[in-house]
């Protein structure tokens, strides 16, 4: 009967919890995309990108002439300058494939520089999210760009626009598509 008394009390209860909690959602990709602060950004970081791209493209080049070189010479070296010209091509190749890694691979330069210009803008929307959560007494807030996968969507649930007005980015009147 004890039991059976907890059960009820712990359905009674836990149903009412369930129920207090408020959630919410918000598309941190479209309240970027309202900040001029990031369009800036990503658009050094895109320069970037692009010039670190074609250093390395000119290195691969170099290395595909010296390569193309080889093969063209290769007759009428003796097997002391084979080994020589080949290990030139493999420095350089080594050379390019760290030079890659230092721009381009997990913590390199690519994402050192996208994380010091884009981190403290991530941070101020967050920062408006926690407002509008607290604000709203929302327990859990979803971010609608991100991988969660939502199938369906209430719009009475978004909360883009109160983020919006949180950064002083939004109207209140303009409603997301």
């Amino acid at each position: 009967m004890r039991k059976l008394a907890f059960i009820a009390c712990f359905f009674i209860f836990g149903l009412n919890f369930v129920n207090a909690q408020k959630f919410g959602y918000f598309d941190s990709g479209y309240v970027l995309s309202k900040m001029p602060e990031y369009a800036k950004a990503q658009g050094e970081i895109d320069q970037l990108s692009a010039a670190w791209q074609k250093e390395i493209e000119e290195m691969q080049g170099k290395v595909d002439a010296l390569y193309r070189a080889f093969q063209a010479e290769q007759v009428l070296l003796t097997e002391e300058m084979k080994n020589e010209r080949l290990e030139e091509i493999k420095r350089k190749e080594n050379e390019l494939k760290d030079y890659q890694k230092k721009v381009f691979g997990f913590g390199g330069l690519f994402f050192l520089k996208k994380q010091e210009l884009i981190k403290p803008l991530q941070d101020k929307v967050f920062d408006a999210v926690a407002k509008v959560a607290k604000t709203n007494r929302l327990a859990i807030v979803f971010d609608k760009s991100a991988e969660l996968v939502m199938i369906y969507t209430d719009p009475r649930h978004d909360y883009t626009d109160f983020v919006l007005e949180e950064l002083g980015l939004g109207d209140p009147n303009d409603k997301i598509k």
